[in-house]
């Protein structure tokens, strides 16, 4: 690992008065980045140690309704805090299906937010053509072993996909990115956060230099009975998605949706969001045809490579799935 200095702000602002000198980069959990450091993926030259900035960890009621979730609030306290279960169960369940107990205790949200992709060709440095690591080098996973990778919004500078669980359920959740420099705070929808590759996918995020994300906001309208998050992996646990699915609903008397949205995970370069889903959904029953009708629409463009043709249906299936389980949910009390 290379030298580098360290600090560790009681503030915020102390924090990101740090963070607008060049080299500089933001610390808490260290779930991701330490593993990047180690293998010489990322090298700041300066770690600015945020765990002891205070206010960061709080998870609140707001006033205007809905949840505040702290930055370094551990994936662990979220999924387990009761107001989360209650009104948000989908972000419990997408949290509880990401990584270890362990790592769970020691990631935060806003880690989260900002983890890489786990493409191998982007955490082996001894592959040189990774435009995501230097840029301007290539793609090598487009000419490699591409089983885990992209199928939508893909370039052909990248084809990598976006790891995070917790991403995916705020998506559907339509939460919201609190963000704070020395220029003011603004306010960024998660769906808008991530960024697609295409020609500097060296950038996952619209996250600027000097900017700290504080908090996740989640609304009021939760669509909490009726929602479920699907993960399709290789093994039960401490596997990254080959295909996952947040689905929510909203449902009227008798069965007939009032509102959907359905978000899919491990397919692309941030969480894919079927935006097709509730013209397809909303004033009807939940048929087969009509799911299926949103699998068809959340696969549509997708360009899959040599080895992940298999998501495709994978996809779709997951989708059909997802949704019948969400609409279930309400009525079994799951």
């Amino acid at each position: 690992m290379h030298n580098f200095s360290y600090a560790r702000p009681r503030d915020i602002e102390a924090a990101l008065r740090l963070a607008a000198q060049p080299g500089s980069q933001f610390i808490a959990g260290g779930t991701n980045l330490v593993d990047l450091m180690k293998g010489g993926v990322q090298m700041p030259g300066r770690l600015i140690d945020i765990t002891r900035v205070t206010g960061l960890a709080r998870i609140h009621e707001l006033p205007q309704g809905g949840l505040r979730i702290g930055a370094l609030a551990t994936n662990a306290d979220t999924a387990a805090h009761s107001l989360v279960r209650e009104r948000y169960p989908l972000l419990s369940q997408a949290i509880l299906a990401g990584a270890s107990p362990q790592l769970r205790n020691m990631a935060t949200t806003g880690g989260n937010l900002l983890q890489r992709t786990r493409c191998p060709f982007f955490y082996d440095i001894g592959f040189r053509e990774c435009n995501k690591r230097n840029p301007g080098t290539g793609c090598a996973a487009l000419g490699g072993f591409n089983r885990n990778h992209a199928i939508l919004g893909t370039s052909e500078e990248c084809i990598a996909v976006n790891p995070s669980d917790m991403s995916v359920a705020l998506v559907a959740l339509e939460a919201v990115v609190q963000i704070r420099s020395l220029r003011g705070v603004r306010q960024v929808p998660v769906a808008e956060f991530q960024r697609l590759p295409g020609d500097t996918p060296q950038h996952d995020t619209i996250l600027g230099p000097g900017e700290m994300i504080t908090a996740v906001d989640l609304p009021g309208n939760s669509l909490a009975r009726h929602s479920h998050y699907l993960k399709v992996r290789d093994r039960a646990s401490y596997a990254f998605a080959l295909v996952s699915v947040a689905a929510a609903l909203e449902l009227e008397a008798g069965g007939v949706v009032k509102d959907a949205r359905v978000v899919v995970g491990g397919v692309a370069h941030k969480p894919w969001r079927v935006a097709e889903a509730r013209a397809l959904l909303v004033g009807h029953h939940l048929e087969l045809r009509s799911l299926e009708a949103v699998a068809d629409a959340a696969v549509r463009g997708a360009q899959p490579r040599q080895d992940n043709a298999f998501k495709i249906p994978l996809m779709k299936r997951a989708v059909v799935r997802a949704l019948s389980e969400a609409s279930q949910a309400g009525r079994t009390g799951t």
